[in-house]
């Protein structure tokens, strides 16, 4: 049978739309753009780095310029999203100006996101000595707090760059989606969202993040976990070619930052503490000795999600009270190899705190710990029930917090500055000011930083009654202070 042209050419007609129709549909619901993100990683003089997560499985690239307009347009590295990757993927631009802000945009797809049409800035890292801003903090639930007004407080502070301490989310499991459900939930977090857009941001886990409370390096789930952590997060490394985990050595402005990982090789808190107990495990250990032994900056930070001091050695801490022999022994190896300039910061204890190991006594130097947390979690009173070697400051509970330490090499004599701030972002202590002379073996300092209220709580705990009054605890560990055989 014959068919009419005009019928044979509306048949033809429906057909090519029925099947554009698809494509039709999807280009309009689900055109390519950014699930979450962009956010910038690690830093440098000469480069930005920028994460971000894709809707779907296509090639994203890196664009950056001088000017808003983008009149001259720098190309960045372009990769694939790959949907075993969540469709993260890192980029960055190479061959930029030290200390220069920088505006930044993405194609995915050969198309740029109409949801995010103004385009993105951020500033590269300088290229010497300078006077900057640090900002960590530890203990972000978003089923506690979605909407973390603490991050109005940290873009008015504005940091330089900021470390992630660990429990960034509270995921307390062993499956994968539940790891990028709430990485992506919280990457989306509307008063977070400009300042992961402008400021670096490094990181690694504690607990929470890597399995469940207290996981160890017996976590059956960790090589996954750890997948996932570095699908999410664009530090400059991840552990070693042949040791995996999450630490890495930062330089900023004349400062060396070492960010260890806490629990991939971390032995379980139960067992002795010994000489061969370790939370962070041979390799690591051995990379941070020879890290240090090659920095040659007036400060040095190390940061790990649990605090330092011997605050919580208690039943159930899981500090490096509980690991205090190798804690000791990294501080044997500093004050044996006369490195200098080495402060600490942490994370976990769900209060803001300012301790101190003192270690001038035994030849080296007085060590500091400074602690910010949480930032969206309920705070905690464990201040009560724990007594750390010293206490500089009070303990803060009243709020959530985040901690500062600007650093000015600028000058004759390198300072850093320590600020913890409150939710309105006021300053709950004094600042704590420290100098490369007080940072070298034989020099205490202990005792001319801290708050007097603060020693006279240490000398009534030394003199067998409680720190804040109350008698003491029956079973409290009797532990060893500055002066004490």
């Amino acid at each position: 049978m014959k068919i009419p042209r005009r019928t044979f050419l509306a048949t033809g007609i429906f057909a090519a739309l029925a099947s554009a129709m698809p494509r039709l549909v999807a280009a309009a619901l689900g055109y390519p753009r950014a699930l979450q993100g962009p956010m910038v990683g690690a830093p440098g003089p000469e480069h930005i780095t920028v994460w971000v997560r894709a809707s779907g499985a296509f090639e994203v690239k890196l664009e950056v310029s001088e000017h808003r307009d983008f009149d001259t347009v720098i190309p960045g590295s372009s990769a694939m999203a790959q949907a075993a990757d969540q469709c993260c993927i890192v980029l960055r631009a190479e061959g930029l100006k030290p200390g220069t802000d920088y505006w930044y945009r993405l194609v995915y797809d050969g198309q740029y996101d109409r949801y995010q049409t103004l385009p993105h800035r951020t500033r590269t890292a300088p290229a010497g000595n300078a006077d900057f801003r640090i900002g960590f903090g530890s203990c972000c639930r978003i089923q506690y707090d979605p909407d973390q007004k603490i991050w109005n407080a940290v873009r008015t502070l504005e940091p330089d760059l900021f470390f992630w301490l660990g429990d960034n989310i509270y995921a307390d499991s062993d499956n994968v989606e539940a790891l990028v459900d709430l990485y992506g939930r919280g990457r989306a977090v509307e008063r977070l969202e400009p300042f992961l857009r402008s400021t670096p941001q490094l990181a690694t886990w504690d607990d929470h993040d890597f399995g469940y409370n207290d996981s160890d390096g017996d976590n059956p789930f960790k090589a996954e976990s750890l997948r996932v952590f570095r699908n999410f997060w664009a530090n400059p490394s991840y552990g070693e070619s042949n040791n995996p985990g999450v630490y890495f050595k930062q330089h900023y402005g004349g400062v060396d930052f070492f960010v260890l990982d806490g629990r991939y090789h971390r032995d379980p808190t139960r067992r002795p503490d010994t000489a061969a107990k370790t939370m962070l495990g041979a390799a690591q250990k051995a990379w941070l000795k020879r890290e240090l032994l090659a920095s040659t900056t007036p400060f040095k930070v190390l940061a790990i999600g649990g605090g330092w001091s011997s605050a919580e050695n208690e039943s159930g801490g899981d500090s490096w009270a509980v690991y205090a022999t190798e804690r000791d022994e990294i501080f044997d190896f500093i004050r044996d190899n006369g490195i200098s300039g080495v402060v600490c910061i942490s994370g976990d204890s769900h209060m803001g705190e300012l301790n101190c190991i003192p270690r001038s006594d035994a030849g080296g130097y007085d060590i500091y710990d400074f602690c910010s947390s949480p930032l969206a979690q309920m705070p905690a009173a464990k201040n009560t029930r724990q007594a750390p070697e010293v206490r500089i400051r009070d303990t803060w509970t009243r709020s959530v917090n985040v901690g500062v330490m600007r650093f000015d090499l600028t000058g004759d004599t390198p300072t850093l500055t320590y600020t913890l701030h409150d939710i309105l972002g006021e300053a709950v202590w004094d600042p704590l000011v420290l100098t490369p002379a007080d940072l070298r073996n034989g020099v205490r300092t202990w005792d001319r930083k801290a708050d007097p209220v603060e020693l006279e709580r240490l000398q009534r705990f030394k003199d067998g009654k409680g720190y804040y009054g109350f008698d003491q605890a029956s079973g409290w560990p009797k532990r060893r202070y500055p002066g004490e055989g």
